[in-house]
């Protein structure tokens, strides 16, 4: 049996179905921002494209995470 989907990750079903856009897409948003600082990021994804706090937060952790 796998492992249950733990930490940032978990939240990426609900906002593919909530946002309609795969997380590939984005985190090349993310990628492509000028923005660097976590915060800044949560802020933007808030602002210019209506995510929740936490979901932006979840996307934004991972993909710096990621890119590390």
């Amino acid at each position: 049996m796998a492992e249950p989907v733990k930490g940032p990750a978990s939240y990426f079903p609900s906002i593919e179905k909530k946002y309609g856009r795969p997380i590939s897409e984005w985190q090349d948003l993310i990628r492509a921002s000028p923005l660097t600082k976590h915060m800044e990021l949560v802020n933007w994804l808030k602002a210019e494209h209506g995510l929740g706090h936490g979901h932006a937060n979840a996307l934004v952790g991972y993909t710096l995470a990621e890119d590390k």
